[in-house]
């Protein structure tokens, strides 16, 4: 079977994009999914993204990471959906999507700019060298020094299948503070297995806890990634935080078909 994909990216972090509101795609089929996500045997992305009808909002999200499973939330992602539906004509400039950790609600302009709402954070757990929160994944967030030269796939690979986070594991984030308003990231993503140019759940994350910690008392804060900037801004209510917005580029990338 022919099935026709679009490849999008945001700051670096690419995706297969599949119109699957016929549902025809296998969406269990578990190495079809790792084979798309290939980069020398099939397409090659961070993750797979069906789109799908919904009922009650504009369509749906399912994401898949590149090794072939349904994961949680991924910023970037939703991000590069909300540009797809507007290219499909699924969407104008504003819409209202389900994902697997709820509603969102994202715009997109005219130079490919989505702002994607993310989901409140209640709970920031802060510990002596690192702090952990829910942004729709779950993101260890860590300052250390040298960030350029870190070894960002052996140490954060050492943290993610390490103790502190069982067999589910987490996303592992370092960080760098350059100001008040700006932070530099790197990411280890779980279900990727390696460093990606740019992490949308974690740059959300990454800016929540650089206030939670005291790092900035700023609401609106640039998140520089290997892959280019992204923009986090929240409201917070004492110790919880709300309104948080994750925003940047989504750019379509090319189109084509693939034997399945």
């Amino acid at each position: 079977m022919q099935i026709e994909f679009y490849k999008y990216q945001g700051t670096g972090n690419d995706f297969v994009m599949i119109d699957n509101r016929s549902e025809f795609f296998p969406k269990e089929d578990v190495k079809l999914v790792e084979r798309l996500c290939d980069r020398r045997f099939g397409i090659g992305a961070d993750g797979l993204i069906l789109l799908e009808n919904d009922a009650e909002t504009d369509f749906k999200m399912v994401y898949y990471n590149s090794d072939g499973n349904e994961s949680s939330m991924c910023g970037n992602g939703g991000r590069c959906l909300v540009a797809f539906a507007n290219q499909l004509g699924v969407i104008k400039d504003k819409t209202t999507f389900i994902a697997t950790d709820g509603l969102h609600h994202a715009t997109v302009n005219n130079d490919s700019i989505v702002s994607l709402q993310m989901i409140d954070v209640d709970e920031v757990q802060k510990k002596d060298s690192y702090t952990f929160l829910n942004t729709g994944s779950p993101h260890h967030v860590q300052i250390v020094d040298d960030l350029e030269h870190y070894n960002v796939k052996e140490n954060g690979a050492a943290i993610r299948y390490g103790e502190l986070y069982g067999q589910k594991g987490s996303n592992i984030n370092f960080v760098k503070k350059i100001n008040d308003s700006e932070f530099s990231l790197r990411t280890y993503e779980r279900g990727v297995e390696d460093e990606t140019l740019a992490c949308g759940t974690g740059a959300t994350a990454v800016a929540i806890a650089m206030n939670a910690t005291g790092q900035t008392d700023k609401t609106s804060i640039d998140i520089n990634v290997e892959g280019g900037k992204l923009a986090v801004s929240f409201d917070k209510l004492g110790e919880h935080f709300t309104n948080v917005f994750l925003i940047g580029p989504a750019k379509f990338v090319f189109k084509g078909s693939i034997e399945i």
